[in-house]
């Protein structure tokens, strides 16, 4: 049935290639604005759907391009004829009351197209199916939910890209509380579980009220964040520990942590945890409790041992030394010729191990090497194991656990964040068949300032762990949502494996040709429309959207922003000045901790 007669009407086809379509606006369209049920309605925008009718069935489009001809008419010679056409990217289609992404047929030529109207969004937006989430507004309409589908968003992995300044925490806050609330106060699904790696310390403040936080200098209501250093590779704690070392002495160090390993469980068989594990199945990558200050010790003693007997059985000790005060053992220097005491160690860790003790020593890498119950004893004694670790983070009553690592040093963020995700990666590998696995309860991963660990240039654990989450991941129950506004700096395979993206204002040229790359769909002009989104709006494409869209995502309540906010210049600046003491400063700094003096 032809429906030019309707006010909705906007052209016919005039051309099709592949999935675009060349539209010719109808003359009566001059001032290109309609008038629909009360609303106006702006004709050709870009980025904007076309309904083209086919019987039964619509199919829908997008806006990708708009242009204008004329022409002068022979026989007057001062007619000017004026034709505009619309590209349109077809999408997908309607057949009945279900809206499908992709196209089954193809218009013809002079089919008629028509504007979309609310009517149709809900056809499109309206689902509201279980593992929907709505997280914002259409922006060409405030009355259109935008909602994602759940399952995809978290399986398929996902990225938040945009520029400073462009609302992008504040949008990866609202899309985590959105993810997890039905509304600002209720939970909607009780069992989630997000885990969000926060690189500034800007979260907490905005999702306190369903989160745990960690930090490694906690303020009021937040817990010590931990990290055991026996969980971590030996080959990468030896690197971080003792600096380069050949790998002769790697090799041997990697020996002497095995069997203290070894020598750990067989202390504490009685133990149940610890009584099932399979010796013959041991390696030194097991994490497996060891004492690093009596690891330290005994390599001391072996670099600088001298013997006071030709069999080597009697030690020229003049200092027994003390392990768990970080004190080395002494020996006699070793004589000329064949007299003892005769020379045992050859010394070439001495460096080295000066390096191992001032990371002991050191206390802003405590949470590390000296993580409280995690730490065994010289008995090889522990209070806590690595089910209580997991279950601190992941078992508590609050579906979002944010590791606050902003006191890191950034020198060792790569390895203490590789760790962290190597130890939640393995948790989801062998824990898959059980009720506490990642399998039966899947986990977000959400990486904030993505660019600064995931680069090309880098080669560090935590994008070799980033990239078997990528690739892996979804087969265990473990999820990736990457946040960055340098998308361009991101790995390229890795950023390929995100099936969904939330791209928000980006005014970087190379950035915004790595999203159009790696956005699958054609959509190439709504991604050139990125310089102009307003804050807080995005364009949202992807596996867990129903179409390519324009997005404004729910503003968070007062109290619920993320400590991110710019800085109010011109009050600040036009206050009083006062007399300023920068004592207290200093020892903030010198202390490693920016909550020293926290009113």
């Amino acid at each position: 049935m032809k429906q030019r007669n309707k006010p909705t009407y906007l052209g016919s086809v005039s051309s099709v290639t592949g999935s675009a379509v060349i539209i010719e606006l109808a003359p009566q369209l001059n001032s290109g604005l309609l008038i629909i049920g009360g609303r106006t309605h702006r004709v050709g925008q870009v980025g904007s759907f076309v309904r083209i009718p086919q019987g039964y069935n619509n199919l829908y489009g997008i806006i990708s391009e708009t242009s204008e001809s004329s022409s002068v008419d022979d026989i007057n010679n001062s007619l000017q004829i004026k034709r505009r056409w619309v590209k349109v990217e077809l999408v997908g289609e309607v057949i009945g009351e279900e809206f499908e992404r992709g196209i089954g047929q193809y218009p013809s030529i002079n089919d008629e197209a028509h504007i979309v109207i609310d009517e149709d969004l809900k056809l499109i937006y309206g689902n509201q199916d279980s593992g929907q989430i709505v997280i914002g507004k259409l922006s060409s309409s405030d009355s259109i939910d935008v909602s994602v589908d759940l399952e995809k968003l978290v399986t398929r992995h996902s990225a938040v890209l945009g520029s400073t300044g462009s609302g992008k925490s504040t949008s990866v806050s609202s899309l985590l509380r959105s993810i997890v609330c039905n509304n600002e106060d209720d939970v909607l699904y009780p069992s989630s579980r997000v885990v969000l790696i926060d690189i500034h310390g800007e979260y907490s403040a905005a999702l306190k009220d369903i989160a745990k936080t960690f930090s490694i200098n906690p303020r009021k209501g937040e817990e010590k964040l931990l990290i055991p250093y026996w969980c971590i590779s030996p080959d990468n704690l030896i690197d971080f520990l003792c600096g380069q070392v050949n790998e002769k002495s790697k090799s041997s160090i990697v020996d002497l942590i095995y069997q203290e390993k070894i020598d750990f469980i067989e202390k504490n068989r009685a133990k149940a945890e610890i009584g099932k594990i399979d010796i013959n199945r041991l390696t030194s990558q097991t994490p497996i409790p060891f004492s690093l200050k009596k690891l330290w010790y005994d390599l001391s003693y072996e670099d600088s041992v001298t013997w006071d007997d030709d069999d080597r059985t009697v030690p020229a000790l003049t200092e027994k030394g003390d392990p768990e005060n970080l004190i080395a053992p002494k020996f006699k220097p070793p004589a000329p010729g064949v007299k003892a005491p005769h020379k045992g160690g050859d010394g070439i860790l001495k460096r080295s191990l000066e390096l191992f003790r001032t990371r002991l020593l050191d206390q802003q890498y405590s949470f590390l090497l000296a993580p409280d119950d995690w730490e065994p004893n010289l008995q090889k004694e522990i209070k806590s194991d690595l089910d209580e670790l997991l279950k601190l983070w992941l078992g508590h009553d609050r579906p979002i656990t944010i590791l606050d690592l902003s006191g890191i040093p950034s020198t060792r963020l790569d390895l203490l964040l590789g760790s962290l995700l190597d130890i939640l990666f393995e948790a989801s590998i062998w824990g898959r068949c059980l009720k506490e696995g990642m399998k039966n309860r899947p986990l977000l991963l959400v990486l904030e300032e993505a660019h600064r660990y995931l680069s090309n240039d880098t080669s560090g654990l935590t994008k070799n762990m980033v990239r078997r989450i990528a690739k892996e991941g979804r087969k265990f129950g473990l999820g990736c949502m990457l946040v960055s506004q340098r998308p361009s700096e991101i790995d390229e395979t890795i950023l390929s494996q995100c099936g969904t993206f939330f791209a928000l204002r980006i005014n970087n040229q190379t950035d915004r040709s790595r999203v159009k790359s790696a956005m699958s769909e054609g959509i190439a002009s709504m991604i050139d429309s990125l310089p102009v989104l307003r804050t807080g709006e995005a364009i949202v494409a992807g596996e867990s959207a129903k179409l390519p869209m324009r997005c404004k995502f729910k503003l968070p309540t007062k109290g619920r922003y993320p400590d991110s906010i710019d800085p109010k210049v011109a009050s600040l600046w036009g206050k009083d000045r006062v007399d300023e003491e920068y004592d207290q400063l200093v020892v903030a700094w010198r202390n490693q901790n920016p909550f020293e003096f926290e009113n």
